[in-house]
């Protein structure tokens, strides 16, 4: 990834996934960088996705209730956290 902050779309395959683990309410453990270089890897529950001036992200809620809003092209990896609901 490099520091030029310009967004770079998503497969859309990728996307298809990430709104299926929407509506069916998976956890992840998700790798994602901010927008600072910063790593972050955490348990999260994606709620939501929306484009906000030609950029797509992701919105989740941590297990302690705190929401996030991640750029889709940050995420590194994701893992499904089977039997979770």
């Amino acid at each position: 990834m490099s520091d030029d902050n310009g967004y770079r779309p998503i497969d859309c395959g990728l996307y298809s996934e990430y709104e299926l683990a929407i509506m069916q309410r998976r956890r992840w453990r998700m790798h994602w960088r901010d927008e600072a270089g910063h790593d972050h890897l955490e348990t999260l529950r994606p709620t939501d996705l929306q484009t906000r001036q030609g950029e797509e992200y992701m919105y989740a809620v941590t297990d302690g209730g705190s929401e996030r809003c991640i750029r889709l092209d940050r995420i590194i990896k994701t893992e499904t956290i089977e039997g979770a609901e």
